[in-house]
């Protein structure tokens, strides 16, 4: 199934922690099914540059030095929802982060006739997931990813691609920040794989598989929520 045979509009939200491949996974399905990828992030800034009337809201705000409420952030929703694009659906990522944001996201989408169709949380090792990140780093010159056990050079200290010898690391790509990003996010996460799980539409998906094995069961649960 594609984005031309797809029956009904499919609104996901895509949970997993840093380095679950969350962006890759979600570009995936953009490119598959035509939904429209929402990070609340983005489009704050675009309804602040833009100067919608959320967007200047969020801005005095921002300036006074004080947080953008769920209220702001739900009205700028609104409005990227009611563009054109997302007629075919979207995936919300990194919104919601808290119960009461899940509350009004759902009362949201329900107005709208569109309510959410899946969270997808994806699973991963923690573990596992730190010593995927923690062994990351990258050619200086031209970008190259690599990994010290998964994917080093073929020659040694040089880069496959440019032959540089020059290689950088992310400052936060190392196992003390990792442990503390996956705790930070078990326990902000937790009470939203439990809303959702309740409410029958949570999809938990294992992470550490292949990114091939990984969208296969994302494109099956799309497939499932369209043409229920």
């Amino acid at each position: 199934m594609d984005a031309e045979t797809q029956t009904h509009p499919v609104n996901l939200i895509l949970l997993g922690p840093p380095g679950a491949g969350k962006g890759t996974q979600a570009r995936m399905l953009t490119e598959a099914f035509g939904l429209v990828q929402l990070s609340t992030g983005d489009l704050l800034r675009e309804a602040v540059a833009q100067g919608t009337p959320a967007g200047k809201v969020a801005k005095q705000v921002m300036a006074e030095g004080q947080l953008v409420s769920d209220e702001i952030v739900l009205a700028i929703l609104k409005d990227r929802l009611d563009q054109p694009d997302t007629g075919k659906g979207v995936i919300l990522d990194g919104f919601p982060r808290t119960e009461g944001q899940a509350e009004a996201l759902d009362a949201l989408m329900l107005d709208r006739g569109a309510p959410i169709s899946a969270v997808i949380s994806l699973e991963v090792d923690d573990e596992a997931m730190i010593g995927r990140i923690a062994g990351r780093y990258t050619c200086a010159e031209c970008g190259e990813g690599y990994h010290d056990d998964n994917k080093p050079p073929a020659s040694e200290g040089v880069c496959d691609k440019c032959g540089s010898t020059q290689f950088t690391r992310r400052p936060d790509d190392n196992a003390e920040t990792v442990r503390t990003r996956l705790g930070a996010y078990h326990m902000q996460t937790a009470p939203l794989i439990d809303y959702y799980a309740l409410r029958g539409n949570l999809k938990p998906v294992p992470a550490m598989a292949p990114i091939d094995d990984v969208a296969e069961k994302l494109t099956q649960i799309v497939k499932e929520v369209s043409d229920g």
